[in-house]
């Protein structure tokens, strides 16, 4: 694995709790990540799967630390791609929270970089316009933004 490391950090008017429910509920999911869905149960060392909203395979991965409601860690692992891993950081400030998420472990020369600071961006601020309004971000326009998000 690579030393490379993405870092998005986003503040959101909600509680740890509610976060962490909203990282790890699939109904939830699905409406800030843009149709896909998440098969796992979050334990540490179980598997982790996205499927996409076309039906095809995303990333699949393994649950490697969940300290629920402060940190989520799994692998992903995209094919045709090395390995890297995801970290989300929850911490609480009052009325509201910031949640951190750590792409470690690819090549920034590669096209894999521009992929992962467009999709990540749209994903955070996905969630918390989902927590902060209850509606989610509309996809069509982020796929006009960024295309598809591989």
């Amino acid at each position: 694995m690579k030393e490379d490391t993405f870092v998005y950090v986003t503040f959101i008017k909600t509680t740890a709790e509610k976060l962490w429910e909203a990282l790890t509920n699939s109904e939830f999911i699905e409406k800030y990540w843009f149709g896909s869905t998440f098969e796992t149960d979050w334990k540490v060392g179980s598997k982790i799967i996205e499927t996409r909203d076309t039906g095809e395979p995303g990333f699949h991965g393994e649950i490697l630390e969940s300290e629920p409601p402060r940190r989520l860690v799994y692998s992903f692992v995209v094919p045709g791609r090395e390995a890297s891993k995801v970290t989300y950081e929850i911490a609480s400030h009052g009325q509201m929270v910031t949640l951190k998420v750590i792409h470690a472990g690819y090549d920034k020369d590669s096209a894999e970089y521009k992929s992962t600071s467009n999709g990540w961006s749209a994903i955070m601020s996905g969630i918390k316009t989902l927590l902060e309004t209850g509606k989610p971000l509309d996809k069509d326009s982020i796929y006009d933004l960024f295309g598809r998000l591989n």
